[in-house]
């Protein structure tokens, strides 16, 4: 029997990025920022199953720092400004690229966590040789 409720990728993915329910994708995954309600209001789905750590935080961090280093070091070579106009112009883009994308990263992984199954490594038993 297939379970018909089960999404793609594409549609967890989606779900991800739209802060949403990985199950149903109609109930809100946040409660604040980055705090995640109990259950989904729409499907009940206890959220918790959830543990990112801090995979988002990562992957945000690697991206904004080659966007930012890599302006800053353009402008560095082509105009040479002061350092006070350096942290005028980087200490926005840093915020704008770190905490806007975070949320939805958290809740993408979330979704593909959920939809692949995922659960904590574990060790295999082996019998010594």
């Amino acid at each position: 029997m297939l379970d018909e409720t089960l999404p793609t990728v594409a549609q967890s993915a989606m779900r991800g990025l739209a802060c949403k329910c990985p199950r149903c994708g109609k109930g809100k995954l946040y409660a604040g920022f980055l705090n995640l309600r109990p259950n989904c209001e729409a499907c009940g789905l206890n959220y918790a199953f959830i543990d990112t750590g801090d995979g988002p935080a990562i992957f945000i961090i690697m991206i904004a720092g080659a966007i930012v280093v890599g302006c800053a070091l353009i402008v560095e070579i082509k105009y040479q400004p002061p350092f006070w106009l350096h942290a005028a112009l980087w200490l926005p883009l840093i915020l704008a690229t770190t905490l806007l994308p975070l949320r939805a990263m958290k809740s993408l992984l979330i979704a593909l966590q959920f939809h692949h199954k995922a659960e904590p490594g574990r060790l295999i038993d082996r019998e010594p040789k």
